[in-house]
């Protein structure tokens, strides 16, 4: 038994996600999106760090290591579950960060995932792209729609992943499960074999570059459903990230091959539940006649709109989804506010049903500041001060300036003009120097006093 298994073993007890490895520190959990140290854990030196980490490492990637200082492999501790490894060096010495994979898939139910995620697994060919910030989840909701299908359909499945994360047994489908630079040296050179395969469904781990998307698409237009990751936050950034890899002289090609091999997008991001846990939000795109129509004619900016009158076919935006979390209680309104991409969109929406947010907690406060009335006249005053208070009204106002004193720019602005006297005291000593003159000083006599 390897050192750190008992790592993994409090790790699992704890319903932590990761586990995060440092150089003289203490091993830390991210529990519930939190990153905290473990309890009772001394700090551990890079020679220890060294020892633990080559002690569950392949070969292959401790040779790896050491040449790049970067590796990534899957570590499994039986009957507890598999981990996802990623070694590094950085300054304090070598690293490292363990996902945890749970040993049984989530099933779609145990994750609510929409009628239309499931929908989208009942494609006979197509791509389907779920996206989302790295640690969002994507490969837990992959993984339970091909646990779907597997339960659903009798077909050919061919996973392509870098390392394998969730392992599929065999229920009604065929599943191979190949791990680049383990049984193949590339996504890319996986996905071109795969089609001599005979496979019904594909799944790249990960589209990392322009000719791995370009197979994929090319894949999905010949037949066979194909779901891909990327990483982008939203589902109209989606396409324009795929058709922005190629080219520009190829792009209009691939948006009329994204127009029609593009079936639907799904964007998550994980949220913090109350009191404990994450709960994922979800923006799902349908590629209809009218998405697909604005990816053709390159108006992305149109797939929003249509998602908007989309409801019916099962599409949402993320606000949606975080408006819904928030509603049910599920979410704290804070959280959803930090995790929205259209922040003023959200806020529409909470002051609709009249959900309060504290943006303060989060360093934001500036934004309600500058939007409250009582703030507007603030800046009378300072643009008062130039004048020798000619008006009453603003100097009556000058008592109400310290509301934004808790800013420091602005007690640092207004002692600046103190000093400003100070530069013409020192003025005489520049004739200390023989033979100079200061050549503003003729404009400085004719100055009116």
């Amino acid at each position: 038994m390897a050192w750190i298994d008992e790592l993994f073993k409090r790790m699992v007890e704890a319903g932590a996600s990761d586990l995060h490895m440092t150089s003289g520190m203490r091993p830390c959990f991210r529990q519930s999106g939190d990153i905290t140290p473990v309890d009772g854990c001394p700090v551990i030196s890079p020679e220890q760090m060294t020892q633990i980490l080559y002690e569950i490492a392949p070969e292959r990637n401790r040779s790896e290591f050491e040449d790049t200082s970067d590796s990534d492999f899957a570590y499994e501790v039986p009957g507890l579950a598999r981990f996802r490894a990623n070694l590094f060096m950085d300054r304090n010495g070598p690293g490292a960060v363990f996902r945890q994979i749970p040993s049984d898939v989530l099933t779609a139910q145990q994750l609510n995932l929409p009628k239309a995620c499931l929908d989208l697994c009942m494609l006979s060919k197509g791509l389907v792209v779920v996206t989302g910030p790295t640690g969002s989840g994507k490969s837990t909701t992959l993984a339970a729609m091909i646990d779907h299908i597997n339960k659903t359909r009798t077909d050919h499945i061919i996973t392509i992943e870098d390392p394998i994360e969730f392992v599929h047994r065999q229920q009604k489908c065929l599943i191979n499960q190949r791990e680049v630079h383990r049984h193949t040296q590339s996504f890319k050179r996986a996905l071109r074999a795969a089609l001599r395969e005979d496979p019904d469904i594909v799944l790249v781990g990960e589209m990392r570059d322009l000719e791995t998307i370009e197979i994929a698409i090319e894949t999905a237009e010949t037949g066979h459903l194909v779901f891909g990751t990327l990483h982008t936050n939203t589902a109209a950034s989606t396409v324009d990230r795929i058709i922005d890899q190629f080219p520009a002289d190829r792009q209009n090609q691939i948006r009329t091959m994204l127009g029609s091999s593009l079936k639907g997008v799904i964007a998550q991001t994980l949220c913090k539940k109350k009191p404990k846990g994450r709960a994922a939000a979800l923006e799902i795109l349908i590629v209809n006649t009218a998405v697909a129509a604005n990816i053709r004619e390159g108006k992305t900016h149109g797939i929003v709109s249509a998602m908007q009158m989309g409801g019916k076919l099962g599409m949402r935006l993320l606000n949606d989804s975080l408006f819904e979390l928030v509603k049910s209680g599920v979410v704290d309104p804070n959280e959803a506010y930090i995790k929205a991409v259209n922040k003023d969109d959200l806020m529409n929406k909470f002051q609709g049903v009249g959900i309060q947010v504290d943006l303060s907690k989060h360093g934001e406060s500036a934004e309600p500041a500058a939007a409250m009335p009582a703030a507007a006249p603030a800046p009378a005053p300072t643009i008062a001060t130039r004048p020798s208070a000619p008006q009453a009204a603003p100097a009556a106002q000058r008592p109400s300036a310290p509301t934004p004193q808790p800013r420091a720019p602005i007690p640092m602005q207004q002692q600046a003009p103190a000093p400003a006297p100070a530069p013409s005291a020192p003025q005489p000593a520049a004739p200390q120097k023989a033979g100079w003159t200061d050549p503003f000083e003729q404009f400085k006599k004719q100055r009116p006093s």
